[in-house]
């Protein structure tokens, strides 16, 4: 029975099932991707404004308290998530619209 669950599992589910045990190479990935693609959205434009940069570093600084905390890697890969998503937003929207 447990094999045919095995076999549902998404590629996602898998990635963060495994997660634990490649824990310190995703903290290295996800320190770098968060890391820069914050400073990124931050210099295209956030910068002037207030709301924007909040928005854009309560996640970043969320995520990298995480990795420092030792937390659970189903909670980093989470906001690691949440915080690239949020930033990719405000780069395509200060690069295309602003």
């Amino acid at each position: 029975m447990e094999a045919k669950a095995q076999l549902h599992k998404s590629k996602f589910e898998k990635l963060l099932s495994d997660s634990e045990f490649n824990r310190f190479g995703l903290i290295c990935v996800i320190l770098t991707i968060v890391g820069c693609l914050g400073g990124i959205a931050v210099g295209m434009g956030a910068l002037g404004n207030t709301l924007a940069t909040s928005i854009i570093i309560i996640p970043t600084m969320i995520t990298l308290s995480l990795l420092l905390a030792v937390a659970p890697m189903r909670w980093i890969m989470m906001a690691g998530i949440v915080s690239s998503t949020i930033d990719i937003l405000f780069i395509i929207y200060y690069t295309l619209l602003a």
